[in-house]
């Protein structure tokens, strides 16, 4: 390796969030459409003595030292390399940050190591890292495991409003179970019918803006109030539809396009409320 390079790790944003019973691994099956956004972490890989991983912010191993770890494991020879990750995604978001990182660490092994174990450590390490290891929309189902590629959508953007604080995934999942907001076996079958027929035409996603439900929001809710306000906020500056992504317990606001939500974050700022435009992406 003669000089530095960065891997581009996206975000990823869902647009809906189908939750059903638990499966025997203990993992809840799901039905969800995943949609890459240019807002990316940071990835700067770089030859070094040994290897290294640096994730501004995060202290001890996380997603991405592990994910080297396991390409080792699985017998990448390549030279000793140093992973110095920038966070610009809200950590513990719901924008799948983490998982991003360590499918960026994946890929720098394709090539090298088969496919299919390439995508066994993406499922070992994390639900959203196999939607990851090749950004674009799909659909995602099992517990995050089975991904479909889907035509891209029509390009649309969205306002982020992040909360200073995030949400523990594994606390979100327990919270819905504890109120009972999940689905039937047959519920997710059925949202996932819907879904692929709503979304393969390339349709935008305001088109179809009555699949656009995240069964998680109202668990979300429950441990963070606040995150209502969030929702308020984007209704006020015009965003047809306010969703909860992922686990939260970020808002976002979709727009027809990046105008549209360039003047709702500048309204949204002006008034003193942190917020992020990111346009949907069409792969890497």
């Amino acid at each position: 390796m003669s000089k530095a390079f960065e891997i581009f790790a996206p975000a990823k944003l869902n647009l809906c969030l189908f939750v059903g019973p638990v499966r025997g691994d203990g993992l809840h099956e799901l039905s969800s459409l995943f949609v890459p956004l240019s807002l990316a972490d940071r990835v700067v890989v770089s030859a070094a003595d040994r290897d290294e991983v640096v994730v501004a912010g995060i202290e001890g191993p996380d997603l991405t030292a592990r994910a080297l770890r396991e390409l080792r494991e699985a017998g990448w020879e390549h030279d000793p390399i140093r992973i110095e990750v920038e966070k610009v995604i809200p950590v513990a978001a719901g924008l799948g940050g983490g998982s991003a990182d360590a499918a960026a660490v994946l890929r720098l092994a394709r090539g090298d190591i088969p496919d299919e174990r390439l995508a066994a450590i993406a499922r070992g390490l994390g639900a959203d890292v196999s939607s990851q290891l090749e950004p674009s929309f799909c659909l995602v189902g099992g517990a995050g495991e089975l991904v479909e590629p889907l035509p891209a959508p029509h390009p649309f953007a969205a306002v982020l409003i992040p909360d200073p604080e995030g949400l523990s995934t594994p606390a979100v999942y327990a919270e819905a179970d504890r109120l009972g907001t999940t689905r039937s076996g047959d519920g997710i079958a059925e949202a996932r019918r819907a879904l692929i027929a709503a979304a393969s035409p390339g349709a935008h996603p305001l088109e179809y803006t009555e699949l656009l439900v995240n069964d998680l929001a109202p668990a979300a809710l429950s441990l963070r109030p606040s995150i209502s306000l969030a929702l308020g906020l984007l209704a006020e500056v015009g965003a047809p539809v306010a969703i909860v992504t992922g686990s939260g317990p970020t808002a976002v606001g979709l727009f027809e396009g990046r105008d549209e939500a360039v003047a709702a974050a500048t309204e949204l700022r002006a008034e003193g409320h942190e917020s992020i435009v990111a346009s949907s992406v069409q792969g890497i």
